[in-house]
């Protein structure tokens, strides 16, 4: 394998969202070196990093009736047993809920945790505080889906605009039908994903564990785990 070829297999393409940003810091970057040299290379480290953040790479899910799966890449910030959103139409009982911080350095590209039909989808408007404050689920900018599983269980996911973040980009519709893995949206720059599980459904995800989209299991809806001890260091 030549050299080339290697590091274009580490390299992951840029999502088509991605392409209006990194035209216009390239094109930034062009006049600033006409301008200024230093500026300029300043303008390519910056059109450099506006690639890596639209980057999509591909995931391998694992495929098993009952498996959900991590929507979002970043840090599993809260595990806790919250009250839906409204917008969910889920009830006002608390459910098992896992939230999934993105920064900056993750990959925004959102995924479905499970396979089923997109049977509710709301868009609300709302502030931009800092997406890794709990007060976000209810303040902040959010996309609300709920898909239903064919074996009739109802997952909640919630895309929440942070402090940097200001559109949330939606892939599907109300009424389509997803795979587990597939890609549902994105949301530009810092934010987080709420993931909210039928009552009774044990969290197989720990606070502070690293979640890869579409890869890492988060729960089994089949119940076959009791739970998980984790150990830090």
């Amino acid at each position: 394998m030549s050299i080339i070829t290697s590091i274009r297999s580490q390299l992951a393409p840029v999502n088509s969202e991605g392409y209006p940003f990194v035209g216009t810091f390239a094109l930034a970057s062009l006049v600033l070196m006409w301008l200024w040299s230093p500026l300029g290379w300043l303008g390519v480290v910056a059109t450099l990093w506006c690639a890596y953040f639209f980057r999509d790479p591909a995931r391998v899910t694992p495929l098993r009736d009952g498996l959900v799966i991590a929507p979002a890449d970043g840090r599993v910030s809260r595990v806790i047993n919250a009250v839906p959103p409204a917008d969910l139409a889920l009830g006002d009982k608390p459910m098992p809920r896992i939230s999934i911080f993105m920064s900056v350095f993750d990959c925004h590209v959102n995924r479905s945790p499970v396979s089923g039909r997109i049977e509710r989808m709301a868009y609300r408007p709302g502030a931009f505080v800092n997406a890794d404050l709990d007060k976000a689920s209810d303040d902040n900018e959010r996309n609300c889906l709920v898909i239903a599983t064919a074996a009739g269980a109802k997952i909640g996911v919630v895309q929440i605009a942070g402090l940097i973040a200001r559109r949330i980009v939606p892939f599907v519709k109300q009424g389509t039908s997803v795979g587990a893995g597939e890609r549902i949206g994105m949301i530009r720059f810092g934010s987080r994903v709420d993931v909210y599980l039928p009552d009774g459904v044990r969290p197989l995800a720990a606070e502070g564990q690293t979640a890869i989209a579409g890869e890492t299991i988060i729960a089994d809806l089949r119940g076959g785990e009791t739970g998980r001890s984790y150990r830090v260091g």
